[in-house]
């Protein structure tokens, strides 16, 4: 359609052409004394556009000629560009692949070639559109693939050098984003050499922005958990738990894990209960944590008291028909409570028989029933209730325990038959 268009067009010209020129019968005299030269109009329009024509040929032809030796290093720019791009991605592949020398060989080709690229280009936009901020980031670039290379060979002195020429290369505003790579890179090189230390340095040096990004909250919560810096890693679990920057069931995981070291790095009752109260209230709320504060701070020798009112909330759940708490966590519960039985209340020992009662074929609650009418002096039901659960406990500690405790009972009666039945089944678990 385009080519008709023309077509019609051109028709269209020559029409008008031939309109005009074709009956034109003026004339052009040139007068020059002592001649007199007449010209057809016509021909002095030709004439005039061949000279037209001439000159404008003639000077594209000069301007050509002139600019010959800019054209040329444009050339070689351009060639030695792209040699050296096809550098940096042959790098960045053999890195890939894992053939770490010829990566830092083509790393090292890249640079060579920006080099002469300089050196060609005078500076840097005049002859390409090769700016000052693309050279940074290449040769920061070039330098990290160098480094990185280094690392994976353990050739520690080669990864240093690169890795400063790369912060050299990566200190104008420009590049600031490499730098920040850069850094986290080092970053992570100090982690898989064991020091955390060093880790953590590279980390504080980040723009707070950086500083917050899922991938610098990941390598501060390995460096602080290597320099068991539990408080610092449990803040950074918490913000990557946030940012989503794990699933649910792993987050829980890895606070409800930094919370118990946070407890267990507690050494006197103020400390847990220190420990205890930085926990958010969703910490406090799992059951694991709330075990683990109440046993740490009855192995302290803390206020019983205050841990079993931190157990309250876990024994109303375990107590539920239909409650997720593991048999483990009972165990353990049971143990813990156990151990406080000294100082035992009225409350808790009618929540203990309700408990039992409400659940009579539990060897655990027949147990922990048992013990306490055991520590209350209440020989008759502790002697049924630990016969009951001796028959049922799948826990070996437990069920030693339940032996021994039939054992003393046996002791007090003087049934020294049924006391060394007791102790050797003690003794068999």
């Amino acid at each position: 359609m385009r080519a008709a268009f023309w077509l019609l067009t051109l028709f269209a010209i020559a029409v008008a052409v031939a309109l005009v020129a074709g009956n034109n019968q003026a004339v052009v005299t040139i007068f020059w004394p002592p001649h007199r030269i007449d010209i057809s109009f016509n021909l002095t329009v030709l004439v005039l556009a061949g000279v037209f024509l001439l000159l404008y040929v003639a000077l594209r032809a000069l301007s050509a000629v002139v600019s010959l030796p800019l054209e040329a290093r444009r050339w070689r720019a351009q060639q030695k560009e792209r040699a050296m791009y096809g550098a940096l991605m042959d790098a960045l592949a053999h890195q890939l692949a894992g053939r770490y020398i010829r990566a830092t060989k083509s790393a090292q080709t890249a640079l060579a070639q920006e080099k002469s690229l300089g050196l060609i280009a005078g500076q840097p936009g005049q002859v390409t559109g090769y700016s000052s901020s693309r050279s940074n980031q290449l040769q920061s670039l070039a330098h990290l693939l160098a480094a990185e290379s280094a690392q994976s060979l353990q050739n520690k002195v080669l990864r240093d050098q690169h890795l400063q020429l790369a912060l050299q290369s990566s200190e104008p505003r420009n590049a600031q984003e490499v730098r920040e790579g850069v850094q986290l890179r080092a970053a992570r090189w100090a982690l898989d050499d064991r020091d955390a230390a060093a880790s953590l340095d590279w980390l504080t040096q980040l723009p707070q922005g950086a500083a917050r990004r899922t991938l610098a909250l990941r390598l501060k919560l390995k460096a602080s958990r290597q320099l068991r810096q539990t408080v610092q890693a449990l803040d950074t679990a918490r913000l990557l738990a946030k940012h989503r920057a794990f699933s649910p069931t792993a987050a829980q995981s890895i606070v409800r894990g930094l919370a118990l070291e946070l407890l267990n790095d507690a050494h006197d009752p103020a400390q847990v209960q220190q420990a205890w109260l930085s926990l958010d209230e969703s910490e406090r709320a799992m059951p694991e944590l709330v075990v683990h504060a109440a046993s740490r701070l009855m192995a302290l020798h803390g206020d019983v008291a205050l841990a079993r009112a931190w157990l309250l909330q876990v024994w109303e759940s375990a107590m539920q028909p239909r409650s997720d708490i593991g048999d483990s966590l009972r165990i353990k519960l049971i143990t813990v409570l156990e151990s406080g039985f000294s100082s035992l209340d009225a409350t808790w020992l009618a929540r203990i028989e309700a408990a039992q009662i409400g659940r009579p074929r539990d060897a655990n609650l027949q147990y922990l029933a048992g013990m306490a009418y055991l520590n209350r002096q209440l020989w008759g039901k502790a002697r049924q209730l630990l016969s009951q659960s001796a028959l049922g406990l799948q826990d070996a500690t437990l069920h030693r325990k339940a032996w021994r405790a039939l054992a003393v009972l046996a002791e007090q009666r003087e049934d020294g038959e049924a006391a060394a039945h007791a102790y050797k089944q003690a003794a068999q678990l």
